[in-house]
């Protein structure tokens, strides 16, 4: 865990509104976790059932994003957060939504394995080991951004960047492979470009946690790393006496 220490104000009602947008960040989290597990499961098993709750489970986390907004709005204007604190707010406003975005990613996760389902189901396993593997990696980068920000752990938000990295090849090489199957193959094309669809939003997933471990760099040493290759923010890092794992 990082050396960040939210500074602690006379007013109790002020540091209980920034504890209270980190706790509700990462219930919003929790939920969006949830969801993305239940649409990976819902396209392995064409369960139609499950994609039609991460469906509904999609308008509840559209409720939080705008409820957490109009708390990190009311702090801003209220409090007139500085320093650590204002990074704080800013941090939750970007990654309330990134994760807004990883509800959409597996809200078209869902529909996906409804296509699949009323196609015949899985027919067809092609793809589905690509799609198993790229999902338990993102899946993990998820966790692991919630966790970089709940600790304040630059050494796990790291291992998040580097982890998108790992995904972002893992895709291109999947998407390579499923293109010449469709090639060889013309009666698969329906049911491997919903495979496909699926490993793109898995694959915008992934880059949402990054963004989430990127702002969590940014929260702790005040550092904007968008846009920056691994071998850069590591550099930046060790400037900042931060060793890279």
């Amino acid at each position: 865990m990082e050396n960040l220490q939210i500074d602690q104000h006379i007013s109790r009602q002020f540091n209980a509104d920034l504890e209270h947008l980190r706790e509700h960040l990462l219930e919003m989290g929790g939920l969006v976790e949830e969801q993305v597990a239940d649409a990976v499961r819902a396209i392995e098993t064409a369960d139609s059932g499950l994609a039609e709750k991460v469906l509904r489970t999609e308008e509840d986390i559209d409720s939080l994003e705008v409820s957490l907004d109009e708390e990190c709005t009311l702090v801003l204007a209220r409090r007139q957060p500085a320093a650590s604190d204002l990074r704080l707010v800013l941090m939750v406003t970007k990654a309330n939504r990134d994760l807004e975005r990883m509800g959409d990613e597996a809200d078209k996760i869902a529909r996906m394995a409804i296509a699949l389902n009323d196609a015949g189901g899985a027919i067809s396993p092609r793809g589905f080991v690509e799609l198993r593997h790229i999902a338990n990696s993102v899946q993990a980068l998820v966790n692991q951004a919630l966790d970089a920000f709940a600790r304040y752990d630059v050494q796990t938000a790291m291992k998040v960047v580097k982890g998108d990295t790992l995904v972002d090849r893992d895709y291109g090489s999947a998407m390579r492979e499923l293109m010449t199957y469709m090639m060889e193959d013309p009666r698969s094309i329906t049911r491997v470009m919903n495979i496909i669809w699926a490993l793109r939003s898995l694959e915008r997933i992934g880059d949402h946690a990054r963004n989430i471990a990127e702002h969590v760099i940014y929260l702790v040493h005040a550092m904007d790393v968008r846009h920056t290759s691994v071998g850069e923010i590591e550099a930046q890092l060790e400037e900042h006496g931060h060793k890279p794992s």
